[in-house]
């Protein structure tokens, strides 16, 4: 397997600009890997780099798009300080995005920006959950129709450990994989879904089709195992950048992290049939959503 890993040198973020091999490998789901592309802290802000600025019953701090936070703890003075530091990355990201893809710009919806100060490793969780194991990300409450996944992370570990992903093969080599196995999707169970409010919104058969990869993936450990993948230790000071819902990834360990969520409509991209929605209304040969 070819690497899936396209890596971008440049230290200064204004400086960026993107060109049309970068945003054809992105959009094929590779990952854009920045070694240099640092995301600085103030001296007043490496305080926050420790879990317990984390509230327990939350599992990440997040920056909602209104500008209110969510999940921290401490007092006022270090909910302002988490708060700015979040705000700032998520300028530098959007900035960033822009330059390399300028394209989506106006058609991006923004999601919350988090800071996950947990270590990685030492996280307990269902298989199901579990994001050490090899995956597409898709939503099992929030059915977006096709939509696209782009984040935006840094890696702001003081300590200099790195953010370990596994990274793995193709999506359609994926689908090709997993789906014949995919339980057959149905509208009234979709129906039943929504009415119970387990989703927020109508399930529809794409979104049901990604939710059969994610649990596929995840539940095959001989695939999480044995498939074609590489190991890509990304350095604190490092940046990096994917579709999540395209790039097949785990992540093995590593601890503080900023990440910043974009929402992109499926035909908005600069190449409408690299997209997940696209490779599986092909696959099956039937309208999706």
């Amino acid at each position: 397997m070819e690497s899936q890993v396209i890596r971008i040198e440049g230290s200064d973020w204004q400086a960026v600009q993107g060109n049309d091999a970068w945003r054809a490998a992105l959009e094929a789901g590779k990952v854009l890997f920045f070694p240099s592309l640092g995301f600085e802290l103030q001296p007043e802000e490496r305080p926050l780099l420790r879990p317990d600025v984390r509230d327990p019953g939350a599992r990440n701090i997040s920056l909602n798009v209104d500008g209110s936070l969510k999940g921290a703890a401490g007092d006022a003075a270090t909910q302002a300080l988490l708060a700015g530091m979040i705000g700032r990355f998520r300028q530098q990201a959007l900035g960033l995005v822009d330059a390399l893809l300028p394209h989506y710009t106006s058609a991006l919806r923004m999601a919350p920006t988090s800071y996950r100060p947990m270590q990685v490793e030492s996280r307990q969780q269902s298989w199901r959950a579990d994001d050490r194991r090899l995956h597409v990300d898709a939503f099992p409450s929030r059915p977006n129709y096709g939509e696209r996944i782009l984040r935006v992370f840094a890696n702001v570990n003081s300590d200099g450990v790195p953010r370990v992903w596994r990274v793995g093969e193709p999506f359609e080599t994926v689908a090709r994989t997993f789906l014949p196995k995919a339980k057959p999707y149905s509208a009234w169970q979709a129906k039943v879904l929504q009415a119970r409010h387990v989703t927020k919104s109508f399930r529809s058969e794409y979104d049901h089709l990604m939710l059969q990869l994610h649990d596929g993936m995840k539940r095959d450990m001989a695939y999480q195992q044995s498939s074609p993948q590489e190991t890509v230790p990304f350095p604190a000071g490092s940046v990096w950048v994917c579709f999540s819902d395209q790039a097949t990834h785990a992540v093995m360990s590593g601890q503080y992290m900023l990440e910043q969520t974009l929402h992109l409509p499926a035909d908005h991209a600069y190449d409408k049939e690299a997209s997940p929605l696209a490779i599986l209304t092909r696959l099956t040969g039937r309208q999706l959503v």
